[in-house]
């Protein structure tokens, strides 16, 4: 069974009215939307989702990342990795758009990060949904991102803390 190749998926978030609008065309309000300096800062319930309260997410613009974690809805629930995906992040005005670039890290605490997403991003690149610039800095961004990982013995928040974010991750 193939690949299903979809088109670019492309969210915006507006600061001011707190809402995330995702290219399927569905919106969600925001709990927390947050401008930092090192980026954005959000929260999203996920009613649909049986296991998971929340989606936080860290927009990192200077490092093409998109940061999320899945709050799950029991206190006593087993947290699930933290994934790094690589984003084209733009700021317009009160809007941050991001583009999906379809390649990952999946890190786990206490366990070497790994490349996700690698059969999605394949078929979109044959499929030219990604542009060659966009597949190229998608491939760039998550080995780079790997490598410095790596220096950090797979730590996260230690890897964070070295990009200069200096908040806890994931949130409370």
């Amino acid at each position: 069974m193939g690949t299903a190749i979809t088109p670019q998926l492309v969210d915006i978030v507006d600061t001011v009215s707190a809402v995330r609008r995702y290219s399927s065309g569905t919106s969600r309000r925001l709990r927390t939307c947050q401008e930092e300096r090192w980026g954005l800062r959000l929260e999203c319930p996920t009613p649909e989702d049986p296991f998971h309260d929340s989606e936080v997410t860290w927009l990192l613009p200077e490092m093409n990342l998109r940061l999320t974690h899945q709050r799950p809805r029991s206190r006593h629930a087993r947290s699930g990795p933290s994934v790094l995906t690589a984003a084209r992040v733009q700021r317009e005005g009160t809007s941050w758009r991001t583009t999906d670039l379809l390649l990952g890290l999946s890190s786990a605490q206490g366990a070497a990060a790994r490349i996700v997403r690698t059969e999605e991003f394949a078929a979109a690149v044959a499929g030219r949904v990604l542009r060659t610039g966009d597949a190229d800095l998608a491939l760039r961004t998550v080995h780079r991102t790997l490598d410095d990982l790596s220096y950090y013995r797979h730590d996260l928040s230690a890897w964070l803390t070295g990009q200069h974010v200096f908040e806890v991750w994931p949130p409370y």
